[in-house]
């Protein structure tokens, strides 16, 4: 029975594999199951043995992919830190976690009109956890007069928008690699909040620990 299981988690782990590859480079709706099936090397039908559905599979990668961004967040946002090192530092880490992984990134932020409505439903619960999360930054950075923002909401609606799009137009062969790219992501994110001159915005590099992003 174990090594049975075993075999079938490794079936699905090839599955996902497959469809991370095609919906990436065919979209989802110009996916077949006989690509995916192709991808991991078995038929057609063996792919329903483990999925029902096409669907199903994105919803899978969409909530693995949604949980992983909300791990990344709890893990790299530090309420002990000034507002702005506690925004620097949870920027920094949610660029590069777009950046680093932007495949998979890209798929489940992008193809969520695929999803059923019963599964788009739970991932957008997912989806207003990370916004809840990131706005609780940026008002806690109002709320000490560290940041000068009149507009909360908005700007943290953008700072969501720019770091998941970067799932979208990152490229390895690029002349910016995830590090530097989250550097300027965060110090663009103070920034966007109008961070005060004599904040401790510059220590932020300083107190922050290398964000657990992989």
């Amino acid at each position: 029975m174990i090594e049975n299981t075993s075999k079938a988690e490794q079936t699905r782990g090839r599955l996902l594999h497959a469809a991370v590859e095609a919906f990436a480079e065919r979209g989802f709706h110009g996916t077949t199951t006989r690509d995916l099936a192709a991808a991991a090397g078995m038929s057609p039908a063996a792919v329903y043995v483990h999925y029902p559905s096409k669907e199903a599979l994105l919803f899978e990668l969409s909530l693995g992919g949604h949980q992983t961004t909300l791990g990344v967040v709890s893990d790299n946002d530090d309420p002990d830190l000034a507002p702005p090192a506690r925004l620097h530092r949870l920027i920094k880490a949610f660029a590069r976690h777009h950046a680093e992984e932007h495949t998979t990134a890209r798929i489940v932020n992008y193809e969520l009109a695929s999803l059923s409505p019963e599964h788009y439903e739970q991932i957008r619960e997912l989806r207003r956890e990370i916004t809840r999360r990131m706005r609780a930054v940026v008002d806690a950075g109002v709320a000490t007069g560290d940041f000068a923002t009149t507009d909360p909401r908005a700007v943290t609606l953008a700072l969501l928008s720019m770091n998941i799009d970067v799932a979208r137009w990152y490229d390895e062969a690029g002349s910016m690699g995830p590090g530097e790219l989250a550097d300027a992501y965060a110090d663009l994110a103070l920034r966007m909040v109008e961070a005060h001159r004599d904040a401790p915005a510059g220590s932020a590099r300083h107190t922050e620990t290398s964000p657990g992003t992989k």
